[in-house]
């Protein structure tokens, strides 16, 4: 028991110092910035031709620099920030002032949530599949074959395949919406209606990323199952005559999917980022294209709170796959050297 308790201490001490430190690099990056929100708003309101008393200005500087974190010195405003990140606390959205940055990543999130864990996991699980079985008949046509289309769609970028959706499915055969998660006049709810106006806007951003994803997955697993069939213990399965399906569950795949679990894991962790190209080139309502506008508009607020989101995911992704590691491959112990 000792020995478990003294793994899981080393790696949680890792992960609150992960975050610790991407949290203050969050706070540095943004004063690099030459922009000042303040000074910003400001300029808004007075171009719209208010006028305002001298005193009522510097009051009204004074109580924004307050709301933006700005107040004080650099000092202040740093353990202003901590307190803020780690209670969840952004403070407003300069581009959408005075929406809060809470509110607006708790509308995208789910968009994205929606959109990017479904496709990962079903470009892992067929990816896999499809990797395993061309590694396994390794030295047949059609495993050539998948290998081939894996190395072809593996290097084009997700936006890429993206532009090349839309100009087949949306202008020369108009088959699917170009812009939004749903159609307009639509409230979201759990009926059938709605459920089936999201997966008609979803699909092409899905497919476009599906296909990138299915690329590597194939390629990754290929290559894992290919190195595991020169292996003695696969020989010595063949050659006692067990079953074809026997052996690629129990001595393929249970060998293969270490490794592309933990990578799993990293790309969940990473669904925070958003697929910000993707959601921006269809106008998808998820934390990509709110990421996209926090920085077309230098909303400083908005960008550490996303970034602050997805440090906080990964960190936290790799945390559990270090604790579970050893719970699935039984090569690694808790406490081992």
């Amino acid at each position: 028991m000792r020995p478990i308790i003294k793994y899981a201490a080393s790696r949680l001490v890792s992960y609150l110092l992960t975050i610790f430190i991407g949290i203050t690099l969050c706070f540095i990056f943004p004063r690099f910035v030459p922009i000042d929100p303040v000074t910003t708003i400001l300029s808004r309101t007075t171009q719209t031709g208010a006028f305002m008393e001298p005193e009522a200005f510097r009051a009204m500087r004074e109580t924004l620099l307050e709301t933006f974190g700005l107040k004080g010195s650099l000092q202040e405003q740093y353990f202003n920030f901590l307190r803020r990140a780690f209670t969840g606390d952004f403070g407003p959205s300069l581009s959408a002032y005075p929406s809060k940055v809470n509110d607006i990543i708790a509308r995208s999130l789910p968009w994205t949530l929606g959109l990017l864990f479904s496709v990962s996991l079903i470009s892992w699980v067929f990816g896999n599949l499809i990797g395993l079985l061309a590694g396994y008949y390794k030295d047949r046509k059609i495993s050539k074959t998948l290998e081939l289309f894996a190395m072809v769609i593996y290097p084009i970028p997700y936006y890429v395949m993206a532009l090349i959706l839309i100009f087949v499915f949306i202008f020369w055969l108009p088959l699917f919406p170009l812009m939004g998660a749903h159609a307009i006049g639509f409230k979201p709810s759990l009926s059938l209606e709605f459920l089936l106006t999201v997966l008609r806007h979803s699909f092409l951003p899905a497919l476009s990323i599906v296909i990138v994803n299915l690329g590597w997955w194939i390629l990754s697993m290929r290559a894992l199952s290919t190195r595991i069939s020169e292996e003695d213990f696969v020989r010595f399965a063949i050659v006692k005559g067990l079953r074809t399906r026997v052996i690629l569950v129990r001595y393929y795949m249970r060998n293969a999917l270490l490794p592309q679990i933990t990578q799993l894991a990293m790309t969940l962790g990473n669904i925070f980022n958003g697929a910000i190209l993707t959601e921006y080139l269809f106008a998808y309502p998820g934390i990509g294209a709110m990421l996209w506008w926090a920085v077309s508009s230098a909303d400083v607020n908005l960008m550490m709170g996303i970034v602050t989101l997805s440090i906080i995911a990964v960190s936290t992704s790799a945390l559990l796959i270090d604790l579970i590691y050893p719970l699935i491959d039984p090569r690694i112990r808790y406490g081992s050297k």
